[in-house]
């Protein structure tokens, strides 16, 4: 019997991202807040009695990925399930459409969707708190998109709570360059440090007129001088009349937050944008 379901995984930005620590582990300690946005891709996934118990058969459509699709999120994923409960054969089906490198967590988004995905199809009841174990397994950003909403995220990203900020109604320009940057590359070049003030303090205490000079994101210095393309972006939507523009995750996304509906940028080659109403 063929059982079937369709979801589609949301893109993610992050409001101001602070690096604290090295910890001893190798990754960074870092504050941030993670908000999904209306940018979607499309994740099917079958049980399909045609294809052996145990195996899953993937394949990507849409926008290129590299690497081999076996190490894609959305068969580890499954295998996590697959550690607790036998799993049926499988079909997945990802068409991508959120860019890769790009500071907006895809691949994250489909790891996290898949892994609700096959436990709802092998019938799997996991409580929130071993979803979230699982999603943590594997990425920092995963299970930020168990919920999505707005949160802040601390530890690697996987310690989350929900914060009070309200954008309804406004708009976002999302821009990308064309240009993978390589998280490992960005936060090898950040150092860690202790901020003044809390992300959670700024965001939650102030107007997002006075976000621009009050917000940061701590990767973005890096970024901004080892790509100029994405320093060109960033200048260019705060001309667009953004009132807050950053740098989302370690890039090379750059975003705007609006509060009337912004014109596109000049269409150039390599570039892709959104305009999407919050």
């Amino acid at each position: 019997m063929f059982a079937a379901m369709l979801r589609f995984p949301t893109a993610k930005v992050n409001l101001g991202l602070h690096v604290l620590r090295l910890r001893p582990d190798g990754y960074r300690d870092i504050e941030t807040v993670m908000m999904a946005v209306p940018l979607q891709e499309a994740l099917e996934i079958v049980k399909d009695p045609e294809v052996p118990a145990g195996e899953i058969r993937f394949e990507r459509t849409g926008l290129p990925v590299p690497g081999d699709p076996r190490t894609d999120l959305v068969v580890r994923a499954a295998a996590l399930i697959g550690e607790r409960t036998p799993l049926p054969g499988l079909r997945a089906h990802l068409h991508k459409a959120i860019p890769i490198g790009a500071g907006l967590g895809g691949g994250s988004s489909d790891g996290a969707c898949a892994l609700r995905m096959v436990a709802e199809l092998c019938g799997l009841r996991l409580s929130p708190a071993e979803l979230h174990a699982m999603a943590a397994r594997l990425g920092s950003d995963c299970a930020f998109f168990l919920d999505g909403g707005i949160q802040l995220a601390s530890g690697r990203g996987e310690v989350l709570q929900p914060i009070p900020v309200d954008l309804h109604g406004w708009w976002m320009h999302l821009a990308n360059p064309g240009i993978h940057v390589s998280t490992a590359e960005v936060y090898g070049h950040t150092a860690a440090r202790v901020p003044d003030r809390s992300l959670a303090s700024i965001i939650t205490g102030t107007p997002v007129e006075r976000w621009q000079e009050l917000l940061v994101n701590d990767l973005e210095a890096y970024v901004l001088e080892a790509y100029p393309a994405v320093a060109q972006l960033k200048r260019a939507i705060i001309g667009n009349g953004a009132v807050y523009c950053a740098m989302s995750g370690s890039g090379s996304t750059v975003f705007g937050l609006h509060r009337e509906r912004p014109e596109r940028l000049p269409a150039v080659p390599g570039l892709q944008q959104w305009v999407l109403r919050l």
